[in-house]
């Protein structure tokens, strides 16, 4: 009788094993097709960080176009992201630190050269639908957008100075409104994440640095006012106008 029990436990315990060992054997295929896409997504930030020198030196529309362009190569990776995981419904999150800080990245990448062009932060679907992810299958975890957006902050001193260095006196009075409304945002946000609580102390040391050159080109006298801010919108729309004339 002993040995009767015995076998069935033998057997018992062998069928729970082998059944363990195809669920990691798909597990470990799963993560390498995942590890496959993010290089691919790695290699599209790395391009893009280098079109951030470019744009810290001069936000040309041509160098904005580039920088979008790169932008837009992201979604057939991102879609791969998207297949890979409807093989595995129910396990966005089991997953989900494979490729989060590659995500992060391309969030806070996108919030700068969007923020360079229109001095606005996208929103969460914004982005979303720019990386042509759907959210009721792949969509974007909202705490990869929030520590992407603490990520974009931090390039906006080094932009100020390189900025005001070139000439460009309202940049730091943009960065510093734009780092004022972002700080007192995230203050109402109960940040429960230690890492994302750390990124957003950052944003308080991004916006003394700002603030910093702000005063400074103030003080200076170099700030143009807003009379002089408003004529030059003026003339921005009347350049704007005579082209579409002469097209």
């Amino acid at each position: 009788m002993s040995s009767v029990v015995d076998g069935c436990e033998t057997i018992l315990m062998g069928g729970q094993l082998e059944k363990f060992r195809s669920q990691l054997l798909k597990s470990v295929s799963i993560k390498e097709r995942i590890r496959t896409v993010t290089m691919d997504i790695d290699a599209t930030n790395r391009l893009l960080h280098s079109s951030l020198l470019f744009l810290h030196r001069s936000p040309l529309p041509e160098v904005l176009e580039k920088a979008r362009v790169l932008i837009g190569t992201l979604k057939k990776p991102l879609s791969q992201l998207a297949e890979i995981l409807q093989d595995c419904p129910g396990e966005y999150y089991r997953y989900h630190g494979d490729w989060k800080s590659e995500m992060q990245t391309a969030v806070s990448l996108l919030c700068f050269i969007d923020w360079v062009d229109t001095g606005k932060l996208l929103t969460h679907r914004e982005i979303e639908e720019t990386f042509g992810l759907d959210p009721l299958n792949f969509g974007l975890d909202v705490e990869d957008y929030l520590i992407g957006v603490c990520f974009m902050s931090s390039e906006l001193p080094q932009y100020v100075v390189n900025q005001v260095s070139a000439g460009d006196y309202n940049c730091p009075r943009r960065a510093f409104k734009f780092l004022t409304d972002l700080y007192e945002a995230f203050r109402m946000l109960n940040l429960r994440n230690d890492f994302l609580r750390k990124k957003f102390d950052g944003i308080k040391y991004d916006l003394v640095r700002v603030t910093e050159v702000y005063h400074d080109v103030k003080i200076r006298g170099l700030m143009p006012s807003e009379e002089d801010m408003t004529m030059q919108r003026e003339d921005s729309i009347l350049v704007l106008k005579g082209q579409d004339i002469q097209t």
